[in-house]
This record gives C-alpha cells, sequence and structure tokens, in this order.
C-alpha cells in the first residue's frame, strides 16, 4: 500500500491556496519527499502527515521553487529530535547547494547523505522500494523520479513442504533471502511463484515532452505531470521556458499507457485548472487537475 499525497501545485510562485511544488508518499514506516518548494511543511501539517517521518528527499532541480522550503523543513525536523540519518537525492552539485541553504539551519542532529546524479538514468534501492531517476530538459539540469515497489510472487506453501523447508526460513525466503544452513542453499525461488503486479507512481516536472519521459512513465498507476498552461495558444511560451502545456501531459499519459494523470506546477497566471482539463481529456481520458493535498492511496491488485 502506498500512500500519496500532492502538497503543493504552484510554479514560480506561491499563491494564498497554491504552494509551491511537492509530492510526499508514504510506504512501510517510510516517507518520500519529492521537492520541497516555498509552504511544503506547512502543507504537510495541515494534511496531518509527521515531518519527522520523512527519511528522503529526492530534488528535480535547484530552481528557488523547488528547494526554497529546505532550510525551514530542516530546521523543523532537528527540533522534532530526529536522530535518525535523511537520504538527499539530486542532481550533481545538490550537496553544495543544500548545505549553502543550511547556513540558517546549522546544527542538524541528524546526518545528511547525499547521492548526486550524474547520469541520464539512475536506479536507486533505498528503504524497500526501488527510486527511478531519469534526466529531463529543461534550462537546468532536472530529473524525473518513479518510485516503483515491486512485489514478490505468492508464497507456495505446499512447495516448502515437499523440499522440506525448515518453517524458521519460510518468512526470509518470502523477503528474498537466501539461505546457507546445515549444508543446504535455500533460495526464494523454491518456494515463490511468479513476481506479482507491484506499484509504480511517477513524478515529471520542468520540462518539455520528450520520448523518455513515457518511457520511464510506462505502466505507472500514477502519472504525476507538469501542466504549466491550460490553453494550447501558449504552446510556444511554454517551449520558449521549457515547459508543458496540458494537452502535451495528456499525450505523454497516453503514450505511457498509465492509470491516471495528475497535472501539477501550474502557473500564477493559470487560477482555475480544472477548467482546461475536459479539453485534454480525448487525449488522455483519466486526466485530472491536481491541487494541494490531493491524495491517494495505491493499493496491490488483491487488496480490498
Amino acid at each position: 500500500m502506498l500512500d500519496v499525497c500532492l502538497l503543493g501545485t504552484s510554479g514560480m510562485m506561491p499563491l494564498p491556496r497554491r504552494a509551491l511544488t511537492s509530492l510526499m508518499t508514504r510506504f512501510d514506516g517510510s516517507s518520500l519527499l519529492i521537492d520541497c518548494g516555498e509552504g511544503t511543511q506547512v502543507s504537510i501539517r495541515e494534511k496531518g502527515w509527521s515531518l519527522h517521518d520523512i527519511d528522503v528527499i529526492a530534488l528535480t532541480h535547484v530552481h528557488g521553487d523547488h528547494v526554497g522550503g529546505l532550510p525551514g523543513l530542516l530546521l523543523s525536523m532537528g527540533s522534532s529530535q530526529r536522530t535518525e540519518p535523511l537520504d538527499v537525492i539530486g542532481p550533481k552539485g545538490i550537496k553544495r547547494v543544500v548545505d549553502s541553504l543550511r547556513v540558517i539551519a546549522p546544527g542538524l542532529p541528524f546526518e545528511i547523505r547525499y547521492t548526486e546524479l550524474t547520469e541520464k538514468y539512475h536506479e536507486i534501492q533505498i528503504k524497500g522500494y526501488t527510486l527511478e531517476a531519469f534526466k529531463l530538459k529543461h534550462t537546468v539540469t532536472c530529473y524525473g523520479y518513479s518510485q516503483v515497489i515491486k512485489r514478490a510472487g505468492k508464497f507456495d506453501l505446499e512447495a516448502a513442504k515437499q523440499k522440506n523447508i525448515p518453517l524458521e526460513f519460510w518468512a526470509r525466503l518470502q523477503k528474498g533471502e537466501t539461505i546457507d544452513a546445515n549444508g543446504n542453499v535455500y533460495t526464494p525461488d523454491m518456494v515463490l511463484g511468479p513476481e506479482r503486479k507491484g506499484l509504480k507512481v511517477t513524478y515529471c516536472t520542468d520540462t518539455r515532452p520528450i520520448p523518455e519521459i513515457a518511457e520511464h512513465a510506462k505502466g505507472a498507476d500514477l502519472f504525476i505531470c507538469e501542466g504549466m498552461y491550460g490553453e494550447d495558444e501558449l504552446l510556444e511560451k511554454a517551449k520558449e521556458k521549457k515547459h508543458m502545456i496540458f494537452s502535451e501531459a495528456a499525450t505523454l499519459a497516453a503514450q505511457a499507457e498509465a492509470q491516471e494523470l495528475w497535472l501539477t506546477h501550474y502557473s500564477p497566471s493559470l487560477i482555475r485548472p480544472k477548467d482546461y482539463v475536459e479539453g485534454v481529456r480525448n487525449i488522455f481520458a483519466n486526466t485530472k487537475a491536481g491541487k494541494d493535498r490531493k491524495s491517494k492511496t495505491l493499493k496491490f491488485d488483491d487488496q480490498d
């Protein structure tokens, strides 16, 4: 089960009821924050979620509307007596940027561990899931992210019994562990069926549409994509600023065969995004206008 909350949906500058872009997810006791614009921690509190549980922060790029909320967030996390390490992931140079922002947030009681992205694609195993980072096309180096939760096959009780696998090893094998004990080697494939469908959320903002986006969002249960402008007439402006319009995001969702599309990262001039959504549903039917604290719980296929 994966909880998803779009904390902020504004691009460039915050508005009275629209915080700057940020996404938070919760899985198995771990919380992932993607981007941290101004207003992020207020939105987390309004949602009723915990700052203390954030253990991974992934930053798409270093423009101010995506990182400006970090100093305050880090200070609040420190004040909550957090001591566990925090992983920060982002483009090359992210450590320098975050350390500079920390001039006003020194002396934190927890370690910050940095992972700097340098290639077109990275696959990071962290906190029980896979975080895929892929390079986008913006005015500065920018990455999109997919959070992928893989799911092993069902445990075959009869196979475990027939192969005389000790009961004490069953749970460990179910978790994917290989066990060497008493001269015998037990592997997960001895007791697990075919891998089942997992969960996938893809987050992509501040970019022009490129084929790689649809490739990396392929089959996503939820595709969250920027739609800076709703009107097709603003296409040339979007191209100039290296952003997207709604119809381009919907086209990517259709190409990716995603289950659902949430639009985000709106221009401050786009006051009522939902007024333009109906016009792109002929491209991708399950398109929705994101709004602050729009939430969803994604469940595995066989869960209620």
